[in-house]
This record gives structure tokens, sequence and C-alpha cells, in this order.
């Protein structure tokens, strides 16, 4: 039985222990919250180091906000616990670096939070890549989008020392994940990065960016936005002999329609394929939360991180292409980034 602690018990604190008593994974035997987080009583504890400093805890789920992150991965693997962290791994790459150098001399399971991976569109999409029926990938366009009113102004969302950037590092992140996940690394990086309509410092509202891997040639474009104002998920990916799109992602708000898969096998002769010869899945309820939790205690258990468990060296890849989008926009001031990387690490411990 896995001995789990929590830090952090707000949307996705609650959402992890909730995954880990439906999937008996193990125990949650301790929550550290923050102010205004609903921590059951029984399970309280007044600080992090309370869980971290317990003999008797096997692992941790770090669920704060963005800046601790990396502080608090760092602490727990030190402390010998294995680490389950949401996503961002961290602000940037340099910081990824850090925990890596740590994990090594840890010798514990360390699995971040791209928890779109499991969904079971994108399951059933590395399958078929990893099947190699339909050839490698071409392309891959990527579009994510919610809206958001003032009131996300006033969260820590909105505060660039708390959250190291905008929709980029919010919620584009996992589209960036999955395109490495299913079509390999890029070392080729364009974008523009815009605050087009809430004009906040540090805080953008829009980046439209291009990869490019130079030894396969294969091509991502991604668009990652917070004004929607209809909230949209669509990945395509396109193969030598075939494609599959997907629209909609199952959620528990349902605020992205439904999660439906279609797959085509490519023709010789034009036009390819035709609206006949798709073939459509859809997916009615989210299971990405337990495939997540059972991913990371099945690593604890055995010692070798399943198909679409987020390890250490992906988090690295993903702030890599991060870092290449934020310093290759000509708008945004670098010298801003580096100084609330810099206070963000000046933060006192939680």
């Amino acid at each position: 039985m896995i001995r789990f602690g929590i830090i952090g018990y707000g949307k996705m604190g609650q959402t992890r222990h909730q995954a880990v008593l439906r999937n008996g994974t193990g125990e949650v035997v301790a929550i550290h919250g923050f102010p205004g987080d609903p921590v059951p009583e029984a399970l309280a504890v007044a600080s992090p180091e309370a869980i971290l400093h317990d003999p008797s805890i096997d692992a941790v789920h770090v669920c704060t906000v963005n800046a601790f992150n990396k502080d608090l991965t760092i602490a727990a693997l030190k402390a010998g616990k294995h680490v389950f962290c949401e996503k961002p791994p961290a602000f940037n790459a340099a910081e990824m670096r850090e925990v890596r150098a740590v994990e090594a001399r840890a010798g514990r399971v360390l699995m971040y939070g791209f928890n779109h991976r499991h969904h079971g569109a994108a399951v059933r999409m590395k399958e078929i890549v990893e099947g190699g029926e339909f050839g490698r990938v071409l392309w891959m366009r990527g579009r994510y989008g919610k809206s958001v009113d003032e009131n996300y102004l006033s969260t820590w969302r909105a505060d660039p020392v708390l959250a190291g950037g905008g929709i980029l590092i919010d919620q584009g992140i996992h589209m960036l994940d999955l395109f490495l996940h299913l079509g390999g690394d890029f070392d080729e990086v364009q974008a523009m990065v815009s605050h087009l309509y809430w004009n906040t410092p540090g805080i953008e509202d829009n980046v439209f960016a291009q990869f490019r891997n130079s030894r396969t040639g294969c091509v991502a474009s991604l668009h990652s936005t917070m004004i929607q104002w209809r909230h949209l998920f669509a990945l395509e990916v396109f193969m030598e002999r075939g494609y599959m799109v997907l629209n909609g992602l199952k959620t528990g708000s349902g605020t992205y329609g439904a999660e439906q898969l279609v797959v085509a096998r490519n023709r010789s002769v034009a036009p390819a394929a035709t609206w006949e010869q798709e073939s459509s899945q859809t997916w009615d309820a989210d299971e990405s939360w337990d495939r997540e939790a059972l991913a990371f205690a099945g690593w604890i258990r055995t010692g070798r991180p399943g198909p679409a468990a987020g390890d250490s060296l992906g988090a690295l890849r993903v702030m890599e292409l991060i870092d290449r989008i934020y310093a290759t926009e000509r708008h945004t001031a670098p010298r801003l980034y580096k100084r609330l990387n810099a206070e963000a690490d000046q933060l006192e411990g939680v």
C-alpha cells in the first residue's frame, strides 16, 4: 500500500485525491492546504515539511501554484519521496535541469502531470503512431483555447511571479507535450507572443508558434489562446498513409465538447480520402485522471514507467520549447521574464 501526501488542496489536489481513492492505488494519509483549501480535518497537517519529513509517507503530490513546483519537487526528492508534480514542471529549462540533477541522485520516481496524454483519444493516437501502419508523422496542427473574464485577472494565474507566464505555460504546454509525445523532437522554433486583449504584463493571451525537426522534416503548428470566447481543443496529425483528427476534449466541465477522434487511411488517387472512408470514435467519459494515477503507482511498484508516463526528460524538452518561444518573440522583453523568474526564486518557502 503506497502512502501518499498531498501539498496543495485546490482543484488539482482534490482531483488527485479522488483518483487515488477510486483506483485503490494507495492511501492519502496527509494533506497540507493553503488558505481556502477544503482539507479534510482528519488529514490536515500544518506545513509541507510535515509531509516531507514523515518517514511513513512514500510519495508526494505537488499541487501548488506554479512558482513552488520546482522547489517542492526538489525538497521531496531529497527527502526520499517519489514525486508527482503538476505542470509546469518549472519556469524554464535551466530550472528543469536542476530538478533532473537532484532526481539522478535521489533514485526516486518523478512523474509530471501532462494529463492530456492519458485521455482516451490521445492514448489511441499514440497506439496508431507506434503501430506504424500509417507511416511516419509528417505534420501536426494544434489549437487550444479558452475564454476568461475580468475575474481571471484577480487570480494567481494572472500574476507572472506566481504563474511564470500566460496561456502558453498554463494551457498551451499540454499541446506542446502532445506534439513531442506523438511526433518526436523539434530543433527549429518560430513564434509570436501577443497581448491582444487583456494587456497584462508578463501574461500573454495568445501564442502562435511553429516547430520543425530539421532531421525528419516533421512540422507542427500551435495556436494557444485565452481569448477563444468558446473553449476549443483540436489536434490534427497527418502521416504518410493516413491521418488522425481529434476535436474536443472530455472534461468535467464539458466546455470543450465531445472527445471525437476521426481516423482515415490515405489513398493513392486524389482526392486521397473521402468522408465515407473515415472511422470515428467518441469518448463519453474522462478516464485520464484514473490512468494517470495508475501509471504513477505502477511506476513506483515496478520501477518502470508506462508508455504515457510524463518523465523529467519529456518535461525538459517541453520547457526548452517554451524558452525558445518566449525568447524568439521580439515584442516580449527578455529582461521582464528574467526579473520575474528571479523574483520567484526569492519567494519564501511555502
